[in-house]
């Protein structure tokens, strides 16, 4: 039936916990205009456009919402940033989502694109903008195809293009698609397809977006979570968003768990309340990991995060804790590892993900990845070194310099890797891929080891291509 509300629409799961940006997700319908203004939507933007632009401004500085892309810089710091009296400037959503394990930001475009849209009607009025550009990754076509039927609604009812609802106010936004790279999840990357060239990041400075962007005019540059958050607290005030999570990460967070736990999906959860024992082991979350085996480890930001374990499952769900401990929530992606995991296999996978999806445009990156990745081949397939454990830190240290301290046993105590991390390169690309490796190795270096047949075992007749009489 039309309309019909399910318990857990596809992907996500319903935990009973408060709802800013997933509460319509379980009707069928979630994505058409009709649901949405059946539950609330666009009472928030009728909301602002009858108070002043710098109120709705100072609204969303005061709840403290945070970036939801990865570097949870506070949305409207950052709103703030765009020179004074230079004009044309342009708001730009961030819809590439292309970390590995990140799946939240397509389920906010496919389920309820109308609070997208609203969320940037707002952003666009409280800034004094009439250019939106949608940008979404390349590969999520029903995402496309949604967003582009919620803005044909939303332009027939009036809630986009000029004058809307009956104010002064005009604004267009544009739907544009990418062609699937990873790198064009980058700001300046992104600005750079969205003109036209080849995805590659900007230096900054000169080019930090909010004063040299999008055809060289201050643009922001926002996540779709992130602008989804924005139409609810418009409509119940940035006291009541403060109410929910801690003081320093208020609000709800979206977060993707997948991998080896009994319940994978997407949660909505209170920042900074929850943390990753509750979300991994919960009845309300995950469940549990599968088949009753042990955690072994798990990437708490997405693939380019460094990796936490047993001893890190307490920490909460907020941005400063987890940096603390040396890695970051990043994107909202959580992949979980169990005992039955190779841990040079898991790390192979992501390496070989970042060699190649490098722009090419950084040395250190362009050439580092590909022999992180061929080292690590090289030891699966049977013919690694024993000094190729500390050539491949000797590769990332070039790319990310450390210092990297290294366990011999998984039972030492080792110091938290320096984070954020240091990189010789423009964009975070390279260094992300440094992330795994050292990961592995601090932990797990006896699962290198036990890998590696020693160069004088092998008969010259079996050694790999290239290998023999070196």
């Amino acid at each position: 039936m039309a309309g019909a509300y399910t318990p857990h629409a596809a992907g996500f799961v319903d935990n009973g916990g408060p709802k800013v940006v997933s509460s319509r997700f379980a009707y069928e319908d979630s994505y058409t205009l009709e649901r949405s203004l059946a539950t609330g939507g666009y009472e928030g933007l009728r909301t602002a456009l009858v108070r002043p632009p710098t109120d709705v401004h100072a609204e969303v500085r005061d709840a403290t919402l945070l970036g939801r892309g990865g570097a949870g810089f506070p949305a409207g710091v950052k709103w703030g940033f765009c020179p004074e009296g230079v004009w044309p400037r342009y708001l730009v959503v961030n819809g590439d989502e292309s970390e590995p394990g990140t799946y939240k930001d397509r389920l906010l475009m496919e389920r309820d694109p109308h609070q997208l849209i609203e969320g940037c009607l707002i952003a666009c009025y409280a800034l004094g903008l009439s250019q939106c550009f949608l940008y979404v990754r390349g590969e999520m076509a029903l995402a496309q195809e949604r967003i582009a039927s919620a803005l044909n609604e939303a332009y027939d009812a009036g809630y986009v293009g000029r004058n809307v609802l009956g104010t002064d106010f005009s604004v267009d936004i544009t739907l544009h698609w990418g062609a699937g790279a990873y790198i064009v999840g980058e700001e300046t990357a992104l600005i750079e397809s969205l003109e036209g060239n080849r995805g590659m990041p900007r230096l900054k400075p000169p080019y930090f977006p909010a004063a040299i962007g999008l055809y060289s005019q201050p643009t922001i540059v926002n996540n779709v979570e992130t602008l989804a958050n924005v139409p609810w607290i418009l409509a119940n005030g940035a006291e009541a968003y403060r109410r929910m999570g801690s003081e320093s990460s208020p609000g709800t967070r979206l977060f993707a768990v997948s991998g080896h736990v009994r319940r994978p999906g997407v949660y909505e959860v209170e920042q900074g309340v929850t943390t990753f024992r509750d979300l991994f082991y919960g009845d309300n979350f995950c469940q549990g990991i599968r088949d009753g085996h042990e955690l072994k480890m798990f990437i708490p930001g997405g693939g380019s995060s460094p990796w936490f374990f047993e001893e890190h499952l307490d920490l909460p769900l907020e941005a400063k804790d987890v940096g603390a401990a040396g890695s970051m929530l990043g994107s909202g992606a959580i992949v979980v590892m169990d005992e039955t995991t190779d841990a040079v296999k898991a790390c192979h996978r992501i390496v070989r993900f970042f060699a190649r999806e490098s722009c090419g445009k950084c040395s250190p990156c362009r050439e580092g990845t590909s022999w992180e990745e061929k080292i690590l081949s090289r030891i699966l397939d049977g013919y690694g070194r024993p000094s190729d454990i500390d050539l491949l830190l000797d590769v990332g240290d070039n790319i990310s310099p450390g210092p990297y301290p290294v366990a011999a046993h998984p039972d030492e105590g080792l110091d938290a890797v320096p984070f954020p991390p240091r990189q010789t390169t423009i964009c975070p690309l390279g260094p992300s891929s440094v992330a795994p490796i050292t990961s592995t190795i601090r932990r797990f270096r006896h699962e290198f080891e036990a890998k590696i047949i020693r160069s004088d075992s092998i008969p010259v007749s079996a050694a790999a291509p290239g290998e023999a009489g070196s």
